[in-house]
């Protein structure tokens, strides 16, 4: 069983996903701190899958193939819901845009590297941008529940994280696509190489 937890960890983040859109379409106080909680969770075994994997040495393909799925879900449905229930709204849903449209662009590239066996590691600004990204959404789905912090609200707060993450997601994407394309190239000029040497033995 302790070799197959990480998997675990990270089937557990899937499973959160229908109770926390259930808990936020409850729209009640409790609801949202409920809600939170299993977010909390489910936050935490993001850190914790790929952790105990490297340190057991128990990564796995389907670890590998799973884990970043899991992710994407994970955010894209709760940010998702988080509009439908009006907690994003009007220009806020900009950021919320930028973060999805980025999962997608990275989702690309990483099945076009692993293709051609290529790896991209994750920098330390993309960490931050994923705590940030965590925490804004974690005051998104606590929304009114929240205590009172002066000046701004819960939700407010929230709205500014996703701000914040949403620029560093356009800063750590660049870099991304940066690196992917470098890598296309390189994948290009290797196909185009063999059929311009037999073009040359050809000619000659």
């Amino acid at each position: 069983m302790m070799s197959r937890l990480p998997n675990v960890l990270t089937f557990s983040r899937i499973a959160a996903i229908p109770i926390v859109i259930g808990l936020l379409f409850i729209g009640t106080d409790v609801g949202n701190w409920v809600a939170l909680g299993v977010y909390t969770a489910a936050c935490v075994t993001d850190f914790l899958d790929g952790y105990l994997a490297r340190a057991w040495e128990q990564q796995s393909s389907l670890g590998r193939f799973l884990d970043p799925i899991a992710d994407k879900l994970f955010v894209a449905a709760i940010i998702l819901v988080l509009v439908g229930i009006d907690r994003i709204t009007g220009i806020a849903l900009l950021p919320a845009v930028v973060i999805l449209c980025r999962e997608i662009l990275v989702s690309g590239l990483r099945e076009f590297l692993a293709e051609v066996r290529v790896g991209v590691p994750v920098n330390r600004l993309a960490k931050w941008k994923t705590t940030i990204q965590m925490v804004a959404i974690g005051f998104l789905v606590t929304a009114d529940a929240g205590p009172d912090f002066g000046p701004l609200t819960t939700i407010e707060i929230g709205l500014y994280g996703l701000w914040a993450a949403a620029l560093l997601t356009l800063v750590t994407g660049f870099d991304y696509l940066r690196v992917g394309l470098k890598h296309i190239q390189n994948a290009d000029a290797q196909e185009n190489k063999p059929a311009a040497e037999k073009s040359a033995r050809d000619t000659g």
